[in-house]
């Protein structure tokens, strides 16, 4: 933000500070995409090395499902990731905090729960019940 934009929302998180918190989020992320990959790759692996039939075992998940449950839990990191570094952008071109449809400031707890939102509580509630 330009100075008079924080002089006209004092309340809202410091550059600094948002930029710690997303950097922490984002290394969080990171790790979880690592430990993600790391765990799929053994699914594989093991699946290669073996002749069951999981597809017909009523006892338990199969190695399909393991697999589709990874990497649903992968996409959503890397796309939590892209959040984050769109987030980091708008901090360097100060305009974290700023709603992006009604450029309302958003509220600091909302920030402090999902640090790289970018809409305000009442901008995501509409856009929310926009759809199907």
């Amino acid at each position: 933000m330009t100075a008079p934009e924080r002089a006209t929302y004092p309340d809202q998180m410091d550059g600094d500070v948002a930029r710690a918190t997303l950097l922490a989020k984002r290394a969080e992320a990171l790790e979880r995409l690592r430990g993600l990959d790391a765990s799929f790759t053994d699914i594989v692996e093991a699946a290669q090395d073996s002749n069951l039939d999981d597809e017909h075992d009523p006892e338990g998940t199969t190695v399909a499902v393991s697999r589709a449950q990874v990497s649903s839990l992968a996409a959503e990191t890397r796309l939590n990731l892209d959040a984050i570094d769109a987030a980091l952008e708008r901090v360097e071109a100060g305009t974290y905090g700023i709603c992006s449809q009604c450029r309302a400031p958003i509220a600091p707890a909302r920030l402090a729960a999902l640090p790289a939102t970018n809409t305000c509580i009442s901008c995501a509630r509409s856009t929310r019940r926009a759809r199907p």
